[in-house]
């Protein structure tokens, strides 16, 4: 357990975590990737919910963070994929924790909603 001087030595750490990964789907869509690179579509299917403009958005940002690599295999037809890089798979750990803990912790949602977040 954190004593309370740790825990604000934490703080900078946790609102730059959060800023990322607080952000609707970001957690999901890197989820989504642990079994392997998946074109744009596997992961929108993986991610139900999510629109095509929101997925290409937050794959942008996750991209730019450094957690996600978008790799264009030239065709035809021209495939892109998607995969964690090493920085990504190493959140696979702490978000499995999250999950273990909203099981334990957290009161389950109406049928369905527990799959994924709307809008």
């Amino acid at each position: 357990m954190l004593k309370i001087h740790e825990s604000e030595q934490h703080l900078p750490a946790l609102t730059r975590v959060f800023a990322l990964l607080g952000k609707r789907w970001n957690g999901l869509l890197i989820a989504a990737l642990a079994t392997g690179p998946a074109g744009f579509i596997q992961v929108r299917r993986r991610v139900p919910g999510i629109s095509d403009r929101m997925l290409s958005d937050r794959l942008h940002e996750l991209t730019t963070a450094g957690i996600v690599t978008r790799t264009v295999h030239p065709g035809p037809p021209a495939r892109t994929l998607y995969a964690l890089t090493e920085r990504g798979s190493a959140l696979l750990g702490p978000l499995h924790a999250l999950a273990c803990w909203g099981r334990e912790h957290l009161p389950p949602q109406p049928h369905g909603a527990d799959e994924a977040p709307t809008g």
